[in-house]
């Protein structure tokens, strides 16, 4: 069994192959244990009597953990390994995802929650690293390829949750909450009886995993991961807000499918056009303005085209969301690629944490329903801005 773990890839072709699905797996297993839970809220709420913040706390417990903790899967790539790393993560997910209804209990559900919480975090950085080693010629389609998972990985959970699993499981949540961990430990095996090991390389050098704060380039890539974020999470709190205050009810679910869904054109296309439109100025203030025009139409336009300007907003969403991952294995040596990636994506999670807070905040103060948008189309004009600015098709030694 040691040697079918240890043995290099045989075949570019069949290295490739391999290795693009693979990713595919990895990106869908990082999003279907966080997207099952929000169509089980309502019987989990009811089922341990849970506080209004109780809720929240669930909600917004594995955001916080990730951008909390996303700098320990950099220094966990760097003193094991990136396959290693990944190995750790996605094990912790599936134990921590599968055991958040053991016992019925909210104590237990709360911790198990951070420990799969944990393991995503810990997944998050060792990706691109595995794109760099795995598929060094193929970066770009890789990169789009885990992205386009993550995001089926969310549309399906979030999807087949409540009408499948919840009628097969006679309305257990938590019967529920563990048949979506089952894919994640089968890919963590995928990974370990099919990749070769990456142990780290020797050296002082390798062994960094403190990413460089004080870099310029690492915060302005990071702000623009951070306000796709911003434009992501908020839209879906906020559109289905909005349009309970204008009295569209029954608008909520067709806007918020098609905001979800209209990510996946965006990872088609880059996938499609690699060469085209990774580390290009272009296409992120394309996406931005998409998602500024999505927003304004949504506002501005009658009922009819809520649906299309909610899909917009997703598009442009998730061409940043791409866009952005696919920088750290071209603008990174190597052993580096971890500490660019750890960073932009704490950045993101905050902004991720950020963005909807002050949006609420701004609804608040105002009484205004359409105050809540601001902030977003705030990032994304930021957004434009740092495309702008920033030579993302340069050497890193150019970027400033």
């Amino acid at each position: 069994m040691s040697r079918v773990r240890e043995r290099p890839w045989s075949g570019e072709l069949k290295q490739a192959g391999l290795a693009l699905a693979l990713l595919w797996l990895i990106g869908a297993s990082l999003r279907v244990t966080l997207l099952a839970v929000p169509p089980l809220l309502p019987t989990i709420h009811q089922a341990l009597a849970l506080t209004e913040t109780g809720v929240g706390l669930l909600t917004g417990l594995p955001m916080g953990l990730l951008a909390a903790t996303t700098v320990i899967g950099s220094l966990l790539v760097a003193r094991l390994g990136a396959r290693e790393a990944l190995l750790l993560g996605l094990v912790l997910e599936a134990l921590g995802g599968a055991l958040r209804g053991l016992g019925a209990s909210a104590l237990v559900l709360y911790s198990m929650t951070v420990l799969m919480g944990l393991g995503i975090a810990i997944c998050q950085p060792a990706l691109p690293s595995l794109v760099m080693q795995w598929t060094p010629r193929r970066t770009d389609l890789a990169t789009a390829l885990y992205s386009n998972g993550m995001l089926v990985g969310e549309i399906v959970a979030a999807a087949l949750t409540a009408p499948l699993l919840l009628g097969l499981a006679d309305g257990s949540w938590a019967l529920g909450l563990l048949v979506w961990s089952i894919p994640v430990g089968l890919t963590a095996l995928a990974v370990w009886l099919l990749t070769p090991a990456s142990p780290p390389r020797p050296g002082a050098v390798q062994r960094r995993w403190w990413p460089d704060w004080r870099s310029g380039r690492t915060w302005r890539l990071g702000l623009a991961l951070g306000c796709g974020s911003i434009t992501y999470f908020g839209s879906n709190t906020f559109i289905p807000e909005y349009l309970h205050a204008q009295g569209q009810e029954g608008l909520i679910a067709p806007a918020l499918t098609s905001l979800n869904v209209l990510q996946l054109p965006a990872s088609f296309l880059i996938a499609a056009l690699p060469s085209r439109l990774v580390a290009r100025r272009g296409p992120f203030v394309v996406a931005g303005g998409a998602a500024v025009l999505g927003l304004l139409g949504l506002l501005l336009t009658g009922a009819q085209w809520t649906v299309l300007w909610s899909g917009l907003v997703g598009f442009g969403a998730g061409a940043v969301f791409i866009l952005s991952l696919a920088l750290p294995p071209r603008l990174s040596a190597p052993h580096e690629v971890h500490l660019l990636s750890a960073a932009m994506l704490t950045i993101a999670y905050v902004c991720g944490l950020l963005g909807p807070l002050i949006g609420g905040a701004l609804w608040d103060l105002t009484g205004l329903p359409a105050a809540a948008f601001a902030v977003i189309v705030a990032a994304n004009l930021l957004l434009i801005r740092l495309a702008a600015s920033l030579a993302l098709d340069a050497p890193p030694a150019e970027l400033g």
